[in-house]
């Protein structure tokens, strides 16, 4: 952003900060107390020994506050009087100069589950959809200081980025021509997961994965849908039956046309079809009927 207009945000970038390790400053706490060991019982036999005890005390106090402590896979931002100095990563005890303010984030991976959100699909039905999100802080000055509280801003643009992404897609396609939500949940995923690292960049949260764990019809049509996908799938093996009951009759046929077995004219060859087609395709067991006559009896 441009810094000629003044009501442009600041963009912030991490940096290392300068500091120093605990245990070098230890050695200076423990040279303070022996001094102060050594000095104390003596203030009464000369001047050396009250200013050796205040400098000790002084030292002492000096170098204490400005320790600290950080664990594996957290950070410390260090301020001097409200300005970024940079960050400090590095595990253990630390210390810096007393007059500045550390400020301590987590650079672990986080886990969210979002809630249970109804959208409309690309079709308009309404739709209940959840996904679980895999996220860490990236860059500690950004989730810092370019926004005012990191952890809500993701959740917020979680549950954006999951409606933007249910609306996008139908929820399913018996036909099978175009994506959906539920037969191509893991592209859905990936592209939840860009969708929503487009959205957290500027707070510096780096976005590792994205799931869909939830995505049902809304309970006001989920009977109807129901009964859609159940007629569908019913007319899809109605479909394949009578297609392989056809090319039975059709191999029947011929069979019996090439090894003579029999001379079928038009009216028997309708018959045996309509026989043939009637036993392939019934959804019970058939019962034959024995014609002790001719056929046209």
């Amino acid at each position: 952003m441009s810094e000629s207009n003044p009501r442009a945000l600041r963009s912030s970038a991490e940096r290392p900060a300068s500091t120093a390790s605990g245990y070098a400053m230890l050695l200076v706490v423990l040279i303070a107390l022996l001094a102060i060991a050594f000095s104390a019982p003596q203030i009464g036999e000369g001047l050396w020994a009250p200013l050796v005890t205040v400098a000790g005390g002084l030292t002492l106090a000096f170098v204490s506050i400005g320790f600290y402590l950080l664990q594996p896979n957290q950070a410390a931002a260090i301020l001097l009087f409200g300005e970024y100095q940079g960050t400090d990563r590095s595990t253990g005890l630390r210390w810096a100069w007393p007059w500045l303010i550390k400020k301590k984030i987590s650079v672990r991976i986080h886990n969210i589950t979002s809630e249970r959100l109804k959208v409309n699909d690309l079709r308009g039905n309404p739709i209940e959809i959840a996904s679980n999100v895999v996220w860490r802080v990236a860059d500690t000055a950004q989730a810092l200081f370019d926004v005012d509280d990191y952890r809500e801003f993701v959740h917020i643009q979680i549950e954006s980025a999951v409606r933007a992404i249910g609306s996008r897609y139908p929820y399913d396609d018996f036909t099978h021509e175009e994506m959906t939500l539920r037969g191509n949940a893991e592209h859905v995923s990936e592209e939840l997961r860009t969708e929503l690292q487009e959205r957290v960049e500027m707070a510096g949260v780096h976005i590792d994965e994205c799931r869909l764990t939830h995505l049902a019809y809304a309970q006001e049509i989920a009977q109807a849908m129901l009964r859609r996908q159940q007629a569908e799938a019913v007319i899809a093996a109605r479909q394949k039956l009578v297609e392989g009951a056809v090319s039975m009759v059709e191999t029947a046929l011929e069979q019996l046309s090439d090894k003579n077995v029999v001379e079928l004219d038009d009216e028997r060859r309708a018959a045996m079809v309509s026989n043939l087609m009637v036993v392939l395709c019934s959804e019970r067991d058939t019962q034959p009927v024995v014609n002790a006559g001719s056929l046209y009896q």
